[in-house]
């Protein structure tokens, strides 16, 4: 197979190469899969770095979501289950190695293509899609009327975000770092757009509610939850889902306090070992709204990403914020990486 491998850690992305590698020998409860298309995602880039909080030992291969073909399914799933999954069979998913051009992947990582759905689509979703929807819906306990304000709604878990929050009769305010970026929050169905550049955007932001009396829900994935709470309104609930702006905030307890708000955190990430009955539950809620034709794919279309040797370039348009959704790199199906 191709793949990027890590065999020691580099400055950036520019630094990775393409190579031939042995297949992956699944062990009997993975499946092996021909990946299709490869999502890029924030977290490669620190892993390839060695900062990143996973780091697998040397030597190993970079990148984790992504969507394609089971080629074989497990001989001995635990207990005596049936695999869920047969030989043809389209999916997607996320496990480490997903730079490649076949991966052998766990069950619990994988999910069935979601119907007419793209492998280009499907590639981007099984991290951004499952956090907005734990975020707002298990976390916050969105509702038809609530009034919510998405942070850097063009991101990948920003536009996921916004289509559940609109799916659930929220109405949207979404922020963004320029024009275009508005533009695409509002074409996934954002009811107002703000540049958050702006010094004034709190204000700007209060002003488009009901009698200013601000957000119900804060949704931010970057770091504005000690501005944000200056338009939230009472009862508010803030999502702390991360730390794009690269800080961590300290935060004024006392403000909390005084305007009766929740601070939530969600680590998505976590569920499967801290309250793994909730990871079915979360999924089925987004394959319902997928089928009602309320969430469609959130993958970045302004440029094409063609073959492996196309992941420096895309993981570069990711960090250097020149993107907006999941940055998807298309792998040739007939296994052969090339651009």
């Amino acid at each position: 197979m191709k793949a990027i491998q890590i065999k020691e850690y580099v400055k950036g992305p520019e630094d990775l190469k393409v190579i031939s590698l042995p297949d992956p020998v699944p062990n009997p409860s993975e499946y092996l899969i021909t990946i299709h298309a490869s999502a890029t995602n924030f977290f490669d880039l620190l892993q390839i770095r060695g900062k990143y909080q996973h780091q697998p030992a040397f030597p190993w291969v970079a990148g984790s979501e992504f969507s394609g073909v089971v080629l074989r399914a497990p001989t001995a799933l635990p207990g005596g289950r049936v695999p869920r999954y047969k030989a043809g069979d389209k999916v997607f998913g996320a496990s480490q190695g997903g730079y490649a051009t076949k991966i052998a992947c766990t069950e619990e990582r994988l999910r069935p293509m979601p119907e007419g759905w793209s492998f280009f689509d499907a590639a981007g979703l099984f991290v951004t899609g499952p956090t907005s929807y734990a975020g707002l819906v298990v976390r916050a306990g969105i509702k038809k009327g609530d009034w919510v304000l998405v942070h850097a709604a063009a991101g990948g878990v920003g536009l996921a975000a916004v289509q559940i929050a609109k799916a659930y009769g929220a109405t949207v305010i979404a922020t963004a770092g320029n024009q275009h970026k508005m533009d695409v929050a509002r074409s996934f169905g954002a009811d107002f757009a703000i540049d958050y550049r702006q010094s004034d955007w709190p204000e700007q932001v209060k002003k488009l509610t009901p009698k200013g009396r601000g957000v119900d829900i804060v949704y931010d994935p970057v770091g504005l939850i000690a501005q944000s709470m200056k338009c939230t309104a009472w009862n508010g609930r803030l999502l702390v889902i991360g730390f794009a702006a690269g800080d961590i905030e300290k935060m004024a307890t006392n403000r909390i306090l005084l305007k009766n708000v929740s601070v939530v955190g969600l680590h998505w990430g976590m569920y499967a070992t801290m309250e793994p009955g909730m990871v079915d539950k979360v999924w089925d809620g987004i394959f319902e709204l997928m089928s009602a034709g309320k969430y469609r794919g959130t993958c970045f279309t302004d440029q094409e990403y063609v073959g492996l040797e196309s992941v420096p370039a895309a993981l570069k348009a990711l960090g250097g914020r020149d993107s907006w959704g999941k940055v998807v790199v298309k792998v040739p199906q007939d296994g052969q990486s090339k651009i």
